[in-house]
């Protein structure tokens, strides 16, 4: 019998199939300080939705200590049921059109220099939402100029002409999550397809080749190390520029499991890979997430290209 191929090939050493508890290097940061209290009473005056909330962000504590938050927009319920997000699921309502006044305000008021903007799934609409983020960019360019703009968007099912208008809105950086590998893709996010992520991001960068695009990854689902290896290889294949990856960590009990916990010397060598085979930055790290130090890389990489 013909030896498997390696993508598919599983190390049961590689998978801990029952993990207790949590491991001594997974420590959430909690700080309630100044800035934190402020950027709260911001995001509850204005009637904003968080990520950092939404998501049960571990990061939400040194984030908001900070003064950032990565604001979440077209509502706070999703029109899919991933197995790994807390997000709340159903049927959403209308689109607030006011909604980009109130975040680019936030913006404003908070002094930011980099925003980063992401949102839930709208697929009862054909164009995916799309216009509120592209309208949501020109007004933090009107409010907050010299503000580095990051958006994090949904796939749109695959549509070019949903992308279009976000890109024609020329963001900074346009950033969407494959979340998984391949093989894993269908289980985890029943409702997403990677054949949509693909066109997503190989269309971002055609559509605006100067703007930044980026992706992330979430380990310990049960992929097996060439598994991510080889998506790591397709995004830069897709001329994915920047790379998060972190841990999955299970919201609740009903949500998918943990397979493993990876160990901070593995995260290391992840990013080292990536950088090996061309990724322009990569954080890599237990506690990672999308946004995760975002403006340093952003601000890093426009200094390199003397922009």
């Amino acid at each position: 019998m013909p030896k498997a191929p390696v993508r598919d090939r599983v190390n049961p050493a590689e998978i801990d199939t029952t993990p207790k508890r949590r491991p001594p290097w997974i420590r959430v940061q909690l700080e309630r300080g100044k800035n934190y209290s402020e950027t709260k009473d911001l995001v509850h005056a204005k009637a904003l939705h968080t990520v950092c909330q939404e998501a049960m962000c571990p990061n939400q504590g040194e984030c908001w200590g900070s003064g950032t938050a990565t604001f979440m927009i077209l509502g706070d319920v999703c029109t899919r049921a991933c197995k790994f997000c807390d997000v709340k699921h159903g049927r959403p309502q209308s689109l607030d059109w006011d909604e980009p006044e109130r975040v680019a305000q936030a913006v404003r008021e908070m002094g930011l220099e980099h925003a980063v903007i992401t949102s839930v799934n709208r697929d009862e609409r054909p164009d995916g939402g799309a216009p509120i983020f592209a309208h949501l960019i020109r007004r933090i360019r009107d409010l907050q100029p010299g503000c580095t703009v990051e958006v994090l968007i949904p796939d749109f099912q695959g549509s070019l002409e949903a992308l279009k208008m976000v890109m024609d809105a020329r963001p900074d950086v346009l950033n969407h999550n494959v979340e998984t590998v391949p093989q894993l893709f269908e289980d985890v996010q029943t409702q997403s397809k990677y054949a949509y992520s693909r066109a997503t991001l190989v269309n971002a960068k055609k559509l605006a080749p100067g703007v930044l695009t980026k992706s992330g990854l979430m380990v310990g689902l049960g992929e097996t190390t060439p598994q991510i290896k080889n998506t790591m290889r397709d995004l830069r294949a897709w001329e994915v520029d920047i790379l998060t990856i972190g841990q999955y960590l299970q919201p609740s009990r009903r949500h998918y499991p943990i397979m493993r916990y990876y160990r901070p010397e593995e995260f290391s060598a992840l990013k080292e890979y990536g950088l090996e085979i061309g990724f322009k930055w990569v954080e890599s790290a237990p506690l990672v997430r999308s946004s995760y130090r975002a403006g340093e890389s952003v601000k890093e990489l426009r200094r390199e290209n003397g922009s």
